[in-house]
């Protein structure tokens, strides 16, 4: 690991931003070290405990900087985005940036990321900043098989950094071009993802109500032109892939109430470049509905199986064992 990064700052530490910051703390050389913040006090003493001598505890954005040469940050939203970088007190730009590599991993708006990297450009010339939002999920961000979409084309004198910094925490990383490209592809693939997700319900429940083990049907469905990765990985329906959130009381995976905030981000980019999507309205109506929903609100967003009216207790009924 070159000297440049031997100081690292990640701001975020969220479902997301906890296990890639924990990636970076297993993985990079023991000489160099990490220095989180988060909102939540408790999850930065936490990472602290369990690297000690490694992770260290920052006291706000600003502090973050001070003391590190790269910097990622991973939050919600991009309120939480422009108050991270842009607070006057206490934000990321607070302070002198000199030459310091900043990468924003968060799922946020195209207009809020220029807003910010127009920001740096003008007042910290030396730095650079990049949009670089993830694919994957937790389970992803777990096992460090997370994928990367930055903001830059693979000519980018700092992509290489880039690349060795990133691979750490994920196995795959797309230079999508130019600044706000990396979230423009973010916002394409989870309102891909987010349909698939209610294609597959709405496909599982049908053949099941016609009598269908769903686990054959999903194996149709892997067999012939429906094949996707909802399906093989994150199957909707509970007990069909082992690991998928849904077979865990749709615990963990990625919350429904972040699907109805990306999917409504990729509303608004496509009336914002004039682009009719017909099947937007009515997806982000179920991911709206499903959020408010009791039995679904805080659940991964596959959760949307239920919400539709799927059955659970399908293996009970079929007298098998998941």
């Amino acid at each position: 690991m070159n000297s440049s990064v031997s100081n690292i700052g990640f701001i975020g530490l969220g479902a997301m931003g906890k296990p890639m910051a924990e990636q970076l703390a297993t993985k990079l050389p023991s000489t160099t070290t990490i220095i989180v913040y988060d909102v939540v006090e408790s999850v930065i003493n936490e990472l602290v405990e369990k690297y000690p001598g490694k992770v260290f505890a920052g006291t706000s954005p600003k502090h973050v900087v001070e003391n590190s040469q790269t910097i990622f940050s991973m939050v919600p939203e991009g309120s939480h985005v422009r108050s991270v970088y842009l607070d006057a007190k206490t934000g990321v730009c607070s302070t002198n940036l000199g030459n310091r590599l900043l990468v924003d991993c968060s799922t946020i708006d195209t207009a809020t990321s220029l807003e910010v990297k127009d920001y740096i450009a003008t007042h910290h010339p030396k730095a650079s900043f990049y949009d670089a939002p993830v694919s994957g999920g937790v389970i992803g961000a777990i096992k460090g098989t997370i994928a990367f979409f930055v903001g830059c084309a693979e000519t980018d004198p700092n992509f290489a950094q880039l690349s060795q910094l990133l691979k750490l925490m994920g196995t795959q990383l797309i230079a999508c071009g130019k600044p706000s490209l990396g979230l423009s592809a973010k916002l394409c693939n989870n309102y891909l993802s987010g349909l698939i997700a209610i294609a597959n319900s709405e496909a599982l429940i049908m053949g099941m109500k016609a009598g269908l083990d769903p686990r054959v049907l999903s194996s149709v469905f892997g067999a012939g032109t429906a094949q996707n990765t909802i399906c093989d990985r994150f199957n909707p329906c509970p007990g069909v892939a082992p690991d998928a959130p849904s077979s865990n009381g749709y615990k963990g995976g990625f919350k429904v109430q972040l699907m109805k905030k990306d999917f409504s981000l990729a509303m608004g980019l496509a009336r914002e470049l004039g682009v009719e999507l017909v099947l937007g309205a009515q997806g982000l109506k179920t991911y709206e509905s499903a959020s408010s929903d009791p039995k679904c609100k805080d659940l991964d967003s596959r959760v949307v199986f239920r919400h539709l009216g799927g059955d659970e207790e399908w293996a009970q009924k079929l007298n098998s064992k998941i």
